[in-house]
């Protein structure tokens, strides 16, 4: 008997043949588009004069290049996007796909909608051209980011032609600390085996510190494997999966339902299943990290020191390193708790789902930010946004200093056309630290929304137990 691994498990069951050498043509079930390469894609379409084989299969919004702030409009600050906004409306309502558009109850990062709406399912494959589209992976799909091209054949056939990947087992084992987060469990495995630990492998989270986590914190865990250079990030459905997924709009019905259920209760992995790789973590030996480089790797335990180039080993981690503290204009040794914050930035595909910014809220509450921060925080989707105001957190933001924003990416990677400022120091809750993604020479912090709300409160890069130091001494 053959034992397989998940992703074996959902790769198999979408081939729809072999073409040798390790590829293969697999069955696509639903494509997401945004305006930022959407628009390339549908246009290129048109031009080829090819049409969409399964229109109902394929969703789009507008999330990439819109403004977030208030009262927007499709005038945006980047050049050009304005033509790209409305080449894609254009554009989606001519070929019948699902759009999402600006003022839509349902807009919103295609990557915390796409849940939201059960478009993303147990067992079904999903591809997007944005890199993090590994976050649906925490439903037990198989999603990955796509080019424009790949995704002009995946609407116009549903397949696409993918060389196969090695697997990866990483196991959270044990149980967390108290404020020890997904986003410093997936920071802390990337800072022990590099940004490239996992290149050519798809990983299959697990473990009984995954089992614990919500299903937002899941698909931060899964958003960032691309981050550790993985095809795609996974976590087998459960319960949890399934009480999220229960009565959403894309959700199976009545008897397709049980259907469903009996088809997803098969979807894990194989106890005898064999991963070429595996990697093992204590869990409760994770702390709150932080980045102090310019890739996800180089991170460290937030009360930590930053490394000494000269003892790392390897020369071309060594030679990273020294560029990247020139860049960020931190010495070696430093603690970077020491170090005074210009901006500080709650959003994006990894960190915006309404416990994120619960969390940041109970922080906040009551407190300001710092003289001198620039503090902006951005739901991950309009529903998010009416939920969080609801509950009251908008107020919340906004009392403590915060920009409240509509739904979108925003400043994640300079979107918009916003950035912050030239060589400011930014502690932000997205996925990439690299060179001016959040401005020209903007030095950004990758850290969880709570790290980001501290930090913002006391002007400098903290964690919550400084927090409570300080108002333990009365400072604050």
């Amino acid at each position: 008997m053959v034992h397989l691994t998940l992703f074996e498990k959902l790769w198999n069951a979408h081939v729809v043949a072999d073409l040798g050498e390790g590829a293969a043509l697999l069955y696509i079930d639903r494509i997401f588009l945004h305006e930022r390469t959407g628009s390339i894609a549908l246009k290129g379409l048109v031009e080829k004069k090819r049409v969409i084989r399964h229109p109902e299969s394929v969703f789009c919004t507008i999330d990439h290049i819109v403004d977030t702030l208030p009262g927007r409009t499709d005038d945006t600050l980047v050049e050009g996007g304005k033509a790209f906004i409305q080449t894609t409306r254009a554009s989606a309502r001519a070929a019948g796909i699902t759009f999402y558009d600006i003022g839509d109850a349902r807009q919103g990062i295609v990557h915390v909608i796409s849940p939201e709406q059960a478009i993303v399912l147990p067992g079904l494959t999903l591809v997007c051209p944005d890199s993090h589209t590994c976050t649906q992976g925490a439903f037990g799909a198989l999603a990955w980011g796509v080019g424009s091209t790949e995704v002009e054949h995946a609407m116009s056939t549903n397949t696409l032609r993918v060389k196969k990947p090695k697997t990866m087992g990483v196991s959270f084992n044990g149980t967390l600390m108290a404020g020890v987060t997904a986003k410093d469990m997936i920071l802390h495995l990337i800072a022990a085996y590099t940004a490239a630990g996992a290149s050519g492998y798809a990983v299959e989270f697990y473990g009984d510190a995954v089992a614990d986590l919500t299903m937002e914190a899941r698909m931060t865990l899964c958003n960032m494997a691309v981050e550790f250079g993985a095809f795609t990030g996974i976590i087998a459905p459960d319960d949890k999966v399934i009480d999220y997924i229960k009565g959403r709009p894309y959700a199976p019905k009545g008897e397709n339902w049980q259907r469903a259920l009996e088809y997803w209760q098969n979807l894990k992995s194989d106890k005898k299943a064999l991963f070429d790789k595996k990697i093992t973590i204590e869990a409760s030996a994770i702390k709150p990290m932080i980045t102090w480089g310019t890739n996800p790797g180089q991170a460290i335990a937030i009360d930590g020191q930053v490394p000494f180039p000269a003892q790392i080993r390897d020369d071309h981690q060594r030679a990273a390193a020294e560029k990247a503290l020139a860049y960020m204009d931190i010495a070696p040794g430093t603690y970077l708790t020491e170090l005074t914050i210009g901006g500080a930035f709650i959003g994006s595909c990894t960190n915006s789902r309404l416990p994120d910014l619960r969390k940041a809220g109970k922080i906040l509450k009551g407190r300001k930010v710092a003289k001198g921060v620039r503090a902006i925080c951005v739901p991950g989707s309009s529903q998010i946004k009416r939920q969080a105001e609801a509950e009251g957190l908008d107020k919340i933001f906004i009392e403590a200093g915060f920009e409240w924003r509509e739904s979108g990416c925003s400043m994640c990677f300079y979107a918009g056309g916003e950035s912050f400022g030239f060589e400011e120091r930014v502690v932000t809750s997205t996925n990439r630290n690299f060179e001016s993604r959040q401005g020209p020479r903007t030095r950004s912090h990758l850290a969880s929304p709570e790290t980001v709300a501290v930090s913002a409160i006391m002007g400098r890069i903290a964690s919550l137990s400084d927090l409570n130091e300080e108002v333990g001494n009365g400072t604050l």
